[in-house]
């Protein structure tokens, strides 16, 4: 009944750093009995699709928090047709026996900056907690000079003073300071087209994966030191 379930969701093309690091951050900070990562089959927001399959993009998330104290990947949304609406993701969460006081939707302040363009806005803000992790660049005081209507509904999530579940009885805004790595997936992306380095950005395996399987344009690398866990998609 007192269950924290964190809920990071995206198009992680590819997941990184960021990524794992403000999922941990969330968790940390709340309490949180788990986090699902959770990549989105068709993202709404994007013209272009991803560059790389759902069935890609979920491989690399289980590969990036294998090991990871309190993350679990989640293909939840892989088998959902049409765009991966927020709300919708919210909901089928509510439906299956998981109360909106439960669920924190964990997501960057700079994304979060846009909410008033996302789906369902702002009844999608009453279906879960939402955790706004800091992101270099994206300064928590200059999102409540930005969302000045949604200012009343913040309150900052302070690891050493975490209030009790009962605290969390109506959905707020929570704001989790982090020092999150500067990286992002279109940048992972572009160091990959110009044949750069990606090591550190993205975790290992993830790294591995992507040469492994020539995702992003890049050229198929054969690894020697592949170990069997790293190869979800197996070699012959």
């Amino acid at each position: 009944m007192n269950a924290r379930l964190g809920i990071l969701g995206g198009t992680l093309d590819p997941i990184h750093c960021g990524h794992i690091e403000a999922a941990r951050a969330a968790c940390d900070a709340l309490q949180l009995t788990e986090v699902l990562v959770l990549p989105s089959r068709f993202p709404p927001h994007r013209a272009i699709q991803p560059a790389a399959s759902p069935f890609h993009r979920f491989a690399m998330a289980a590969l990036a928090v294998n090991g990871v104290p309190g993350l679990r990947a989640s293909d939840a949304e892989l088998g959902v047709s049409g765009p991966s609406y927020t709300a919708d993701t919210l909901d089928r969460l509510r439906e299956a026996g998981t109360a909106p006081a439960q669920i924190f939707f964990i997501t960057g302040a700079d994304a979060f900056a846009e909410i008033a363009t996302w789906h369902r806005y702002p009844e999608v803000l009453d279906l879960a907690h939402f955790v706004v992790v800091s992101r270099p660049g994206h300064a928590m005081e200059a999102l409540q000079r930005r969302l000045p209507v949604l200012a009343a509904r913040m309150r900052t999530a302070d690891a050493q003073q975490v209030p009790g579940v009962e605290s969390f009885a109506d959905p707020s805004i929570l704001l989790v300071n982090a020092n999150t790595p500067d990286v992002s997936s279109t940048g992972v992306r572009d160091r990959l087209r110009r044949g750069e380095s990606i090591a550190g950005l993205v975790p290992a395996p993830v790294e591995r994966h992507i040469y492994q399987h020539g995702l992003y344009g890049v050229t198929v690398r054969e690894q020697a030191d592949l170990t069997t866990a790293d190869q979800l998609h197996g070699k012959d």
